[in-house]
């Protein structure tokens, strides 16, 4: 059940307990019990709306950098880790494999924002050796979710 539960709130986090146990074929208070457990456990880190920022008037600019770092000695990669993901303005930290080490995301009004951010605080961390920066022009699909149909704008042409 509790794969199977995951999956589904991870689509849709508002489902409702009833529905989930309908679905599931157990009572609600099992449903009750099995989230709470995984929330207490760490499983269930959160519940998040998924918001297409492009629809409002919002102006905002999303970038993801990629970080190569050193390692530091017995902690490896996590204490540089923390104290990246501890800015507020970091909104993801993964450490990553292939030519650089931590994949961080994160968010600002402009560009000019987002690049002090990484000029000013990101590269000068001492087990900061380079990044790489690379702004978000248009998201199509987001943790799942379609945000932009592509439309076919081609003419159909038939012999």
């Amino acid at each position: 059940m509790r794969e199977e539960l995951l999956s589904i709130i991870e689509k849709n986090s508002r489902i409702d307990t009833k529905e989930l146990a309908v679905i599931l074929g157990v009572e609600e208070v099992d449903v009750v019990n099995e989230l709470a457990a995984m929330e207490a456990e760490g499983v269930i880190c959160g519940y998040h709306t998924l918001i297409n920022w492009d629809k409002t008037s919002r102006e905002l600019v999303s970038a993801l950098i990629e970080v190569r770092v050193t390692p530091q000695r017995g902690q490896g990669f996590d204490s540089v880790a923390e104290r990246i993901y501890r800015y507020p303005e970091v909104h993801a930290v993964y450490l990553i494999s292939g030519g650089y080490d931590l994949m961080v995301t994160l968010e600002g009004k402009t560009l000019k924002e987002v690049s002090t951010f990484v000029s000013q605080k990101l590269s000068t961390l001492d087990s900061v050796l380079s990044t790489a920066t690379h702004f978000i022009l248009k998201k199509y699909k987001d943790h799942g979710t379609i945000l932009a149909k592509v439309e076919d704008e081609r003419e159909l042409v038939t012999p």
